[in-house]
């Protein structure tokens, strides 16, 4: 049961708007923005994303300035590896040159002896950096590879190699120095018979 200070007390009015229940639930305040308001907020978030995107241009242009720099010194590193383990491989074709030249009683055969282990020692060094002879005795002329200085009259088919005067050498399949060559060519009785033979026409037999 109430007590009579309860029966006396007044109820609270409670004021309820009736626009309230026509209000979107949520919790983006954007929503009730002006147009001046959000155009100002989208302008931010632009600018904001521009300043993000400069940020990581710039860091990818870092990154690919530092790759380059560092291909470059490896490729740098790489040469010069490869010119000191030539140099190295030499220094036993100048010990054995100058062995040889210090011992003045040397034959002419042990003289011999030490020129050919001279140039083993070359052609070791050529080999391990990948340097070539260039085929050409006997072979068929190739401009890419041969200089022909000559050419001789020869039964052989025109363009193939018949003297070699200076050799060619290749490095890694790139031609250092061609080889200087003479060719084959028609002999000149020849080339004048085949040609009298192709303009003369047929002479026809009398009865």
């Amino acid at each position: 049961m109430s007590t009579p200070d309860e029966q006396n007390t007044p109820t609270p009015e409670i004021s309820v708007d009736p626009l309230d229940s026509f209000k979107p639930v949520t919790s983006d305040d954007s929503v009730w923005l002006s147009d001046e308001q959000k155009f100002a907020a989208a302008q931010n978030e632009i600018a904001a994303l521009k300043e993000q995107l400069k940020d990581q241009q710039l860091r990818s242009l870092a990154e690919q300035e530092n790759l380059r720099k560092r291909n470059s010194q490896e490729m740098q590193s790489a040469r010069e590896f490869a010119a000191k383990d030539f140099a190295f491989s030499l220094l036993a074709v100048k010990d054995t040159l100058e062995m040889v030249l210090k011992d003045e009683q040397s034959t002419t055969q042990q003289i011999k002896m030490g020129v050919d282990m001279t140039l083993k020692n070359l052609a070791g060094a050529f080999e391990r950096a990948k340097v070539k002879e260039v085929k050409a005795d006997k072979a068929k002329f190739d401009p890419n590879l041969h200089q022909a200085i000559s050419q001789i009259e020869s039964s052989e088919a025109p363009g193939t190699v018949l003297q070699v005067f200076q050799k060619g050498y290749t490095m890694a399949e790139r031609v250092l120095r061609p080889a200087m060559v003479a060719v084959a060519k028609a002999p000149e009785a020849a080339s004048a018979d085949a040609a009298q033979n192709s303009s003369t026409p047929p002479v026809e037999p009398q009865a």
